[in-house]
């Protein structure tokens, strides 16, 4: 076990087992970045929505993977759901994502 993987867990481990528990993938970049490339079945919601959406998100009744562009907007939403009792965590950049799935 790396320092990182010792500091901040097994990021890798950690999305399969939220995917295994039939995680859905949160995208929240812009919708011009959304339709310009995705992971497919992934949900949209921009940032600056996911504060309005939490009683939908809530009925997804699921963990939530979110995902950005580099990691720090889906970090804030990740933030946002955990604060209102949603399992979540942040996936980081989509495409990188994308090839842990």
């Amino acid at each position: 076990m790396g320092l990182l993987d010792f500091l901040f867990g097994n990021k890798t481990k950690k999305i399969q087992d939220f995917m295994e528990r039939d995680a859905v993938i949160l995208d929240v970049r812009s919708k011009g970045e959304y339709e310009s490339g995705a992971i497919p079945g992934s949900k949209h919601i921009p940032l600056q929505q996911v504060g309005n959406k939490i009683a939908e998100i809530k009925k997804w009744n699921k963990p939530v993977i979110t995902c950005c562009a580099s990691g720090m907007r889906s970090g804030s939403a990740a933030a946002i759901l955990k604060s209102n009792g949603i399992e979540a965590m942040n996936g980081g950049g989509w495409s990188s994502l994308y090839g842990k799935l």
